[in-house]
């Protein structure tokens, strides 16, 4: 599909990038997708953002956001519409340093964010991967190394900048915007442009870091083992573990991060994992926080990991479901399985506080497949984890649709994110299938 681009608004001379652009093959995708869009623009404020808004409109062109391009869905690009790229708004800001309240622009990426803050002695939890942008995970939810003793990055923003889609700019917080606020803490793709957060940051500057590998039993009971060491772990722990089969017999790949430097609190957490089985011990060992999502991961988003990616939360790791995932890591088609410890600090909240609103589940699993195989070996790998699966995370789906936003936004909440996309958003400009 090639769609030409007419008139350009003078405030964004020199900053619209097209097909015949040399930079175009560099912001033209994503990291799953490679999009063909018509234009890129790259806002450097808000105002930039509003002019890009007005000549989307003008111009009838389908619109897709970008802060980092990491998202599974790809829909931070597209086929003959127009981009706005946030990449150059990427300041981050010590606010107050007794409060801990920092300012972060949407368009940042989560390892320049660490860097930012570590002189400080600050963090966010923020993801795995210093890759992704700041603005499409803290609109969604944030599952991240520290999420068990820091909770979710959206539980820590206190206000967001935000253009509507009718180009009105707003600052939501408790006072002003309420309702905007709640509906950005989760929801907030669907509602309007983040360009900035102010978030609460935590006490952190070095982590605990340990990578085990452990034999899966076709039970699962390796699994359950783990699950139950986690529930019972101090907060400072989070892990992720990854399934991965060599024949019938899957190998997990387990990472354990500690929210302290402390080689004493580091061990006490980290020991009991070697209690669930057959597990080898690679490596432990502290880093600093930037260390962990590192610079290193910062690289152009050129289509180069097409995938196919579903999700679900689970309440309890129960003999069914540990078989399940064994069985779906497993076989002539293997997904690719991993699971993120939840509880502690990301429950604490109530279910009700924001649009995010899985405050009881223990483990988020996610499966993906890759060339050769595609969206029905995926199908037929998740066929069996489905049944037992209790709500969803939305970034991580690369085919969102109406029943995708039923997981994501169960009962209420899914009702009030609905009435309040449709209040800020009446057109629907920014909504993609997810809901709605």
């Amino acid at each position: 599909m090639t769609t030409s681009l007419g008139a350009a608004p003078a405030a964004l001379a020199g900053k619209i990038v097209t097909p015949g652009d040399r930079r175009y093959a560099l912001l033209r995708s994503t990291y799953t997708t490679t999009g063909r869009p018509a234009a890129v623009v790259l806002a450097e404020s808000a105002d930039d953002v509003v002019a890009a808004l007005r000549l989307a409109r003008e111009q009838h062109l389908p619109l897709a956001v970008r802060s980092g391009g990491h998202g599974l869905s790809g829909s931070a690009t597209n086929n003959g519409g127009l981009v706005i790229d946030l990449s150059a708004m990427r300041r981050v800001d010590v606010l107050d340093r007794a409060a801990r309240l920092v300012r972060v622009e949407a368009g940042a990426r989560w390892a320049q964010v660490a860097r930012a803050l570590a002189p400080h002695g600050l963090a966010i939890s923020s993801g795995d991967h210093g890759n992704v942008g700041v603005g499409g995970l803290a609109t969604a939810g944030g599952i991240g190394w520290l999420v068990r003793h820091y909770g979710l990055t959206v539980d820590h923003v206190r206000a967001v900048e935000v253009v509507l889609p009718d180009g009105t700019q707003v600052r939501a917080d408790p006072a002003t915007e309420p309702d905007l606020l709640w509906v950005m803490r989760g929801a907030g793709a669907g509602a309007g442009i983040a360009v900035a957060f102010e978030i609460e940051a935590v006490e952190l500057s070095d982590v605990g870091f340990a990578q085990l590998v452990a034999r899966v039993d076709p039970a699962g009971e390796t699994l359950r083992r783990w699950e139950a060491v986690v529930a019972e772990a101090p907060r400072e722990l989070s892990t992720a573990v990854m399934l991965s089969s060599n024949g019938a017999e899957p190998l997990a790949f387990i990472t354990a991060v500690v929210a302290s430097g402390n080689p004493s609190t580091i061990q006490r957490a980290v020991q009991p994992l070697l209690g669930i089985g057959d597990v080898t011990l690679q490596q432990a060992h502290i880093l600093s926080y930037p260390d962990l999502v590192s610079p290193a991961h910062l690289h152009p988003n050129v289509g180069q990991m097409p995938s196919q990616t579903t999700n679900g939360l689970i309440t309890e790791m129960t003999p069914d479901v540990a078989r399940a995932l064994v069985a779906a890591s497993t076989g002539s088609a293997p997904a690719l399985v991993q699971m993120r410890s939840l509880g502690g600090a990301a429950n604490d909240p109530d279910p009700a506080a924001t649009a995010y609103a899985h405050r009881h589940q223990q483990t988020l699993i996610v499966a993906s497949t890759f060339p050769p195989h595609g969206r029905q070996a995926l199908s037929a790998a998740w066929e069996a984890v489905a049944p037992y699966t209790d709500g969803a995370y939305v970034n991580f789906e690369s085919r969102p649709d109406e029943s995708t936003f039923a997981r994501a936004y169960p009962g209420p909440t899914g009702a009030r994110v609905s009435e309040l996309w449709k209040h800020y958003d009446p057109d629907g400009l920014l909504r993609h299938p997810a809901g709605g």
